[in-house]
Order: C-alpha cells, then structure tokens, then sequence
C-alpha cells in the first residue's frame, strides 16, 4: 500500500521558517512528479510548488522567491522549505504524487497543519 507522509508543519511567527517533508512508501519514486497544496478553512485545494521527475520546477505566485521545493530521490523525499512565512500561509499542506506517465497512480498524503500567528 502506497503511503506519502508529511511531517515538518507546526506554529511559526510571521517572518519565520519550516521545512516541510514528505516521505513516499512507493516504488520507484523517482518517476513521480510531486506537489505540494494547501488548503485554508473554507476555501479550495490550491498548488503551492510542484517538481516534475525531471527536476522542472513551478510555484504558484503566492510562494515564488519565499519557498523553495526539492527532493531526494534516494531517500524517498520531497521538500518544501518556506521562508518568511505570512499568516496568509496557514493551511493544510499536502502531499501529492502522480506518475509521470500514468495520471492512475495518484496519491496523496494526509496533511500537514501550517500555522502562522504571533
């Protein structure tokens, strides 16, 4: 059974910094495109930063010059670091991985809590 886990969410102070992780059971990791959503209370599933298999990289204009993605194939692990975080930011952030040939494996993890207050 397939399982992404995110870790790495938590309360920060505006101006301040987390590294969310997320960490894939599938085979073959590397041939998934990964990306990250948030999703704030009332509002909808909106794509934060995506990393193809590639390593092409896209952010939503919301996280450009303020969050960085990344991954490392040989952990299994993609990475979304985030800087200067804005109370704006607070959402669940998830996880997401699709095949870079196939749109039928598609998976998603359960969610990281971000908050942003002082």
């Amino acid at each position: 059974q397939v399982q992404l886990v995110e870790s790495g969410g938590g309360l920060v102070q505006p101006g301040g910094s987390l590294r969310l992780s997320c960490t894939a059971s599938m085979l073959l990791f590397r041939l998934y495109n990964i990306n990250w959503y948030r999703q704030a209370p009332g509002t909808q599933r909106d794509l934060v930063a995506a990393i193809t298999s590639g390593g092409s990289i896209n952010y939503a204009d919301s996280a450009k010059g303020r969050f960085t993605i990344s991954r490392d194939n040989g952990k299994d692990t993609a990475y979304l670091q985030m800087n200067s975080l804005k109370p704006e930011d607070t959402a669940v952030y998830y996880c997401n991985a699709v095949h870079q040939s196939t749109t039928a494996l598609n998976y998603w993890g359960q969610g990281t809590q971000v908050t942003v207050s002082s």
